[in-house]
């Protein structure tokens, strides 16, 4: 039954309190009706047996004492459809690509269930992104939460695109038909500029990657706490489609910063006491809501897999957001300034990056080389050329070794070669690994000491043939 009240007390930034002579149901939904005839939707905050704190989704801007307040009964839903696919959704789950109303199967809270543990499947199936630096160095695993930690300036929001284009499931790795066609995307953008938003969707619609995709859009001028709802939207709809309809869903969240910003804003207004850096103390528990929401169920086909993106304040990931987030998720992806001023796209800087999943989602049977040999030896050999670049600076190049320098010189082709391909560019995990055979075979074979002798036989690129031509 619907309860309606005349009783509003205060209205603070996007809150507005109302006292009511029942306790009214957390998280129940809102309509506040202004004197205009304006009707605006919110959600309760908090409730007690007097009074109700109610975050209000489109702003408080014409609410005032007059306005009325009516109780809905029921928590915020998400309309689900297989039809969602290819459609374009505000932060709060309305259609803004002018297309139909949506038609739904059935409704779901957006708060979600957790996945029970004992039902939880081990993440160990392999993504395909199409980008060297992840695929080869820091794999992405169905199931799995990888986060891409970046900063302000910086082109994540094109790294983003480029996965969201190109990401699928290997053939050997699909369902039965074998063409990776069960994979959608759900891209949940908050607090981004109109321009962004434009390239977002012109990209999306020219390359095709709308069709297996579902967008919500929260703007940078959309209220801010619109965007405590859009991530949970995005994720409900990924939950259906990936375990009632057996998709494998990659679920895209840009940019975490601003969705923490917005819980700091909330806690502001109702003025809670602050944690670190004046966001609120809750912050660790609100994130492991939405990222433990990525995983596979057992006896499930589909799966859930999350890519959040965040904007380090000043780079420091030391930061609340950043921190928190490293806790939460199964490594990081570090997006490096100095990589994106020599103009490497995408500037990925794989000695911090992490994939915890890695090992369980490669190996024998993907491809025709041993992945994480071929990992571990670039990893190794571009950490040992980076610490030579540091002894350059103090004694210069020529008072190095003929084995220094050629480690120096493979730093520089990892970085302009392999990690370097355009934010267009899609390598399939067999051209990365190739990749990755033609560079290890610049250093002499003997420094090969983290890969099996019988693959360096069959993989290594012998340079005879061209050292006779040179002396010629």
């Amino acid at each position: 039954m619907q309860k309606e009240y005349q009783t509003i007390t205060e209205i603070s930034g996007p809150l507005v309190y109302a006292e009511v002579d029942e306790p009214v149901g957390y998280d129940e939904i809102v309509e506040i009706e202004t004197p205009d005839g304006d009707t605006r939707r919110g959600q309760v905050l908090e409730s007690t047996s007097d009074y109700v704190a109610i975050q209000v989704f489109e702003g408080t801007e014409g609410i005032d004492r007059s306005s009325s307040v009516r109780f809905l009964g029921g928590t915020m839903q998400m309309k689900l459809t297989e039809d969602l696919l290819g459609r374009v959704l505000s932060g709060t789950g309305e259609p803004i690509d002018g297309g139909p109303e949506i038609e739904p199967d059935e409704e779901r809270p957006i708060v979600g269930e957790a996945i029970n543990p004992y039902s939880r499947e081990y993440p160990e199936e392999f993504i395909q992104t199409g980008v060297s630096a992840i695929d080869g160095m820091n794999t992405l695993v169905r199931g799995q939460k990888l986060p891409i930690f970046s900063g302000s300036g910086l082109p994540h929001s094109d790294l983003a695109l480029q996965i969201a284009r190109q990401a699928t499931v290997p053939e050997e790795e699909a369902g039965e038909d074998g063409d990776g066609s069960e994979f959608a995307v759900i891209f949940g953008a908050m607090g981004i500029t109109q321009e962004e938003a434009n390239e977002f969707m012109d990209d999306f619609e020219r390359t095709g990657a709308l069709e297996r995709s579902v967008v919500f859009m929260n703007l940078a001028d959309d209220p801010a706490v619109e965007r405590t709802v859009t991530p949970r939207l995005a994720l409900t709809t990924a939950e259906y489609l990936a375990f009632e309809k057996d998709y494998h869903v990659l679920v895209i969240l840009t940019d975490m910063t601003n969705y923490c910003e917005a819980l700091r804003e909330i806690g502001a207004a109702r003025e809670e006491v602050p944690g670190r850096r004046g966001y609120p103390g809750y912050m660790y528990t609100d994130l492991a809501q939405l990222y433990e929401r990525a995983g596979r169920i057992e006896g499930e086909e589909g799966s859930v897999t999350q890519i959040p993106i965040l904007t380090m304040p000043g780079d420091d990931d030391t930061h609340p957001i950043p921190d928190l987030t490293g806790y939460i998720t199964e490594g990081q992806i570090y997006v490096d300034r100095d990589l994106n001023s020599q103009g490497i796209e995408p500037p990925i800087y794989v000695l911090p990056s992490l994939s915890r999943l890695m090992d369980d989602g490669i190996g024998e049977g993907l491809t025709r080389a041993d992945h994480a040999d071929v990992s571990d030896q670039m990893y190794a050999a571009y950490a040992e050329g980076e610490d030579l670049r540091d002894l350059v600076n103090i004694v210069g190049r020529e008072a190095l070794s003929e084995r220094d320098n050629k480690y120096l010189d493979f730093a520089d082709d990892f970085e302009t070669a392999f990690v370097q391909q355009g934010f267009r560019t899609n390598r399939s995990i067999d051209e990365t690994l190739d990749l990755g055979w033609e560079l290890l075979s610049q250093l002499p074979k003997e420094e090969l000491n983290r890969i099996d002798e019988e693959l360096i036989e069959q993989n290594y690129v012998e340079e005879e043939t061209e050292a006779i031509e040179a002396e010629e």
